[in-house]
């Protein structure tokens, strides 16, 4: 049994997986990429190497998970090269904002 007073993660369970797999298409399909959502790893970072992504690439993937999830994503704020480091990290950074 999951204890309710541990914060959001989406690194288990299957809610995390179903907003990983979500939020994968949400990049592809928002950045025309040419690769399965389902081929993109959480765990690789979304800048540079990895999913290989540029700045301008991340402002779009910032806009539409703004735009999805309800999300305020600044680009001012401090911990925006945590949030958009990964898949994961970006999907964790969501379930924890999200209200219950």
């Amino acid at each position: 049994m999951t204890d309710p007073t541990l914060p959001p993660d989406v690194r288990t369970g299957a809610s995390g997986e179903a907003l990983l797999g979500e939020l994968a298409q949400l990049v592809v399909t928002s950045l025309n990429l040419e690769i399965a959502a389902a081929d993109i790893n959480p765990d690789e970072p979304l800048y540079g190497e990895g999913l290989g992504l540029d700045s301008i690439d991340i402002l779009e993937v910032a806009l539409v998970v703004s735009k999805t999830y309800g999300l305020q994503l600044r680009a001012d704020h401090e911990d925006n090269t945590r949030i958009f480091g990964s898949l994961r990290s970006l999907a964790d950074h969501i379930a924890s904002q999200r209200t219950v």
